[in-house]
């Protein structure tokens, strides 16, 4: 009876740990297709195609092509091959443990220098994507809600350090950040011919001059 146990226990792991290889794939294969033909051009068969696994597949390990979409960018912003929650993200840790405005906004900063490069493509195939799948929108419109509540965990984070200027509510802070933090934004200074090394010295710049008590 114990080795039975045994046996169905190591069968499920295996099991467990090729299902999670197989999602590493279709995610991979995802990241690839959506930033390379944006989402229109995007197909869960090709994407099944470049993972070499079935389109019943996908749609059971991860689902639809929005599901698709936002699995691949919160992995991009966690840079791993698995989604990550943005309390999890390694920048993210950086910026709550660093003790001052100027560190935590250098932190932010630099965390954005290494993740906008690849995820704006994808999050500029969603904003593609919005204009003629309803789907596609609300995953915008939920992505940018989202954006906009960790703006504002971000806005008391630095309150806490009791040097963000006073006559600034954290709602105004937070939608300060969560504007020069979107895709467009960035779109912007890239189509001026900024690097992203630019973007961010530009990012920690502003926000110490706008955020920042004086004396």
């Amino acid at each position: 009876m114990e080795q039975r146990v045994k046996t169905r226990r190591y069968s499920s792991e295996v099991r467990a740990r090729q299902a999670a290889q197989t999602r590493r794939r279709v995610l991979a294969a995802a990241r690839d297709q959506f930033a390379a033909k944006g989402y229109a051009g995007t197909t869960v068969s090709e994407i099944a195609r470049q993972a070499k696994v079935s389109v019943d597949t996908v749609y059971a390990g991860v689902g639809r092509k929005p599901d698709l979409l936002l699995a691949v960018i919160d992995m991009t912003l966690g840079g791993t091959d698995e989604p990550v929650p943005a309390e999890q993200r390694a920048y993210v840790r950086t910026i709550r443990e660093a003790p001052t405005v100027e560190a935590k906004v250098a932190a932010y900063a630099e965390g954005l220098r290494e993740v906008m490069p690849v995820t704006a493509p994808l999050l500029a195939a969603l904003r593609e994507g919005g204009f003629t799948d309803p789907e596609c929108a609300r995953l915008r419109e939920h992505l940018d809600e989202r954006r906009a509540a960790n703006m504002r965990l971000f806005a008391a984070d630095l309150r806490s350090t009791g040097q963000v200027r006073d006559d600034l509510g954290d709602d105004a802070v937070a939608d300060f950040v969560w504007s020069t933090t979107s895709v467009e934004y960035y779109s912007l200074l890239r189509s001026r011919g900024w690097s992203a090394d630019q973007y961010a010295d530009h990012l920690r710049d502003l926000w110490t001059r706008m955020l920042l008590a004086r004396p």
